[in-house]
């Protein structure tokens, strides 16, 4: 499990001035916590947010059945607000909220990545979790209901040489999903999710807790 950004380079910064990085990091631990419970052992990649290169993470996952890389979302710079949160001049956008997912064609797995990414976002979607369709705009889907999108040039993704997901939990600049996002019970329930249906996937490829095969469809 890959954790998004590094403390150099943290990514996006959430409407109260948070790093991406810090969201990625508790989530990412929240997810490996749970894969364990279900007896998968997890390789942690960058928990300490100095690993070298986006090149260094599908290296550091070598050996490894599957890879998925944690992120949180943000907005285009031209959809951005301007407001002041204790003394801070930052921004913020509450047009878009909720999670996606993202597979490259350039993986050597991409039958198997698109699948897994099906199941956990069908998974998330019938425990209450609604994706975003803003990446729509940009990016084709591979599977419309679930959110999940191709981003071929993704070097954590391309470079993979096991099936691999990057997961985007949802958009930290706006400000009730940062609240959210930044929750203990619903980050343990949302990793919940993610490694109920990561695990159906990884075990025999089915939807998880007999949900209907054409919940895991296009």
């Amino acid at each position: 499990m890959d954790v998004g950004h590094t403390l150099a380079a943290p990514g996006a910064t959430s409407a109260r001035g948070r790093s991406e990085f810090a969201f990625n990091l508790d989530l990412a631990r929240a997810l490996a916590r749970a894969l364990e419970d279900r007896g998968f052992p997890v390789r942690l990649i960058n928990e300490d947010g100095l690993i070298a290169s986006l090149q260094a993470r599908p290296q550091a996952a070598s050996g490894t059945d599957f890879l998925i890389s944690v992120h949180h979302d943000s907005v285009s710079e031209h959809e951005l607000r301007p407001w002041v949160w204790e003394g801070q001049a930052l921004n913020y956008n509450d047009d878009f909220a909720g999670h996606s997912l993202f597979v490259s064609r350039d993986n050597p797995d991409t039958a198997r990545s698109i699948l897994c990414a099906r199941i956990i976002g069908a998974r998330l979607q019938r425990m209450g979790f609604v994706p975003t369709h803003k990446n729509g705009r940009r990016r084709a889907y591979a599977d419309t209901q679930h959110a999940v999108h191709y981003y071929d040039g993704l070097a954590v993704l391309r470079h993979a040489r096991m099936p691999a997901v990057l997961f985007e939990a949802g958009v930290i600049k706006n400000r009730e999903e940062e609240l959210l996002l930044r929750d203990e019970a619903r980050i343990r329930l949302m990793a919940d999710g993610i490694a109920t249906g990561l695990a159906a996937c990884l075990r025999n490829g089915l939807p998880a807790d007999g949900e209907a095969e054409a919940d895991a469809r296009p």
